[in-house]
């Protein structure tokens, strides 16, 4: 059903050019919208319209039209003024019934999406459905998810439907209350580049407009609208990948997630064996505190260069060079030989891993 102030636009912008008063109700009588100070007509006479087979009546001065939606009465349209009020009377139940078209357009066009992302179609039904709608198979695709701290998802949504429109191919709905999904069409000449300039957009717009944080991720592109689930499993796989691994990061591509993809998909049991032979239990040793963990990644950051590594935290060589022995002496794995610095480092995120699990758990 159309929303009132939908309907009130509609009639507030035909009362300002032909100043003919209007006044739309349901077939219950409940005003919807109107520009009418009052409506002076007695309910019966409205029911005995309603129950009527005309389309059309003036009693006591209104003009008095139903507006159907498939041969259903859905509204009552009711039309005061000069001798013109027919015709603008007529003029608003075509826009009215233009206006159920199109939101009920928009209705099938967000479930067939919504089922494509979801993988719920069989694929004549793809292609049925898509040319019904209009909405072209081929082409040049990506899933964007959007995640903003908010309750007010709607507030989102309004912003995003400024900037991607369905006329350019563009089309934003959702399957989850906190996120926002864009399927976003590409030119011939648009490849990641132009994802990561768009996903950047997204996420600054919504700081400055809506007042929050924002994550973004995409997908890989895609070429036919059935592969479109296929970009949006690994937007969705990118956000939570980035969750885990890269919390610091608000920007995040499914194709440069590295090594924390792979460790996502690992099973439970496998990560917990890993880390029991590199720490010997489901924990990092108690030695290794938040400043030896802080040491060590700021240590990989500058691929184990011991003095840019000391320069940047502000502490002597011969400090940072002990903290390293103190891992190597907790786990036998020397921080300055480049394959057990990689081990402890995809150990780290296993941990990572694990402990995001346990979350999920609780």
């Amino acid at each position: 059903m159309l929303s009132n102030q939908t309907i009130q636009s509609s009639i507030d912008e035909l009362r300002s050019i032909t100043k003919i008063d209007l006044c739309v109700m349901d077939i219950q009588g409940t005003v919807a919208a109107t520009t009418m100070d009052r409506v002076e007509i007695s309910m019966e006479l409205i029911q005995e319209f309603t129950q009527s087979a005309a389309d059309s009546q003036v009693v006591n001065g209104y003009y008095l039209f139903k507006v159907a939606d498939e041969e259903e009465t859905v509204y009552l349209l009711l039309a005061r003024g000069s001798e013109d009020a027919y015709m603008v009377g007529k003029i608003a139940v075509s826009q009215i019934r233009q206006l159920m078209t199109a939101y009920k357009e928009k209705l099938d066009r967000d479930s067939f999406l919504q089922n494509l992302i979801l993988d719920n179609l069989l694929l004549v039904d793809i292609y049925n459905r898509a040319k019904k709608l209009h909405i072209p198979v081929e082409g040049s695709r990506a899933v964007f998810l959007v995640e903003a701290q908010t309750d007010d998802s709607e507030e989102i949504m309004e912003l995003l439907k400024g900037l991607f429109i369905p006329y350019n191919g563009d089309y934003l709905t959702a399957v989850e209350e906190k996120s926002i999904i864009l399927i976003k069409s590409l030119s011939e000449n648009e490849g990641y580049a132009e994802l990561k300039n768009t996903a950047e957009m997204i996420v600054d717009m919504i700081n400055a407009e809506a007042m929050v944080n924002a994550k973004a991720a995409y997908g890989t592109i895609v070429q036919e609208l059935r592969d479109v689930s296929k970009s949006y499993k690994e937007a969705k796989m990118a956000l939570d990948v980035g969750r885990i691994f890269y919390a610091e990061k608000d920007v995040i591509a499914y194709h440069a997630l590295g090594i924390g993809r792979l460790i996502y998909q690992l099973p439970e049991s496998l990560c917990r064996i890993f880390i029991r032979e590199i720490f010997g239990s489901d924990d990092i040793p108690e030695e290794i505190d938040e400043e030896i963990l802080t040491t060590v990644q700021k240590f990989f950051e500058n691929n184990l260069n011991i003095s840019e590594t000391s320069r940047q935290l502000y502490v002597h060589r011969n400090t940072l060079v002990y903290r390293i022995e103190k891992v190597q002496k907790a786990t036998g794995l020397d921080m300055r030989v480049f394959s057990d610095a990689l081990t402890f480092s995809i150990a780290l995120m296993v941990v990572s891993y694990l402990k995001y699990l346990e979350a999920l758990e609780s």
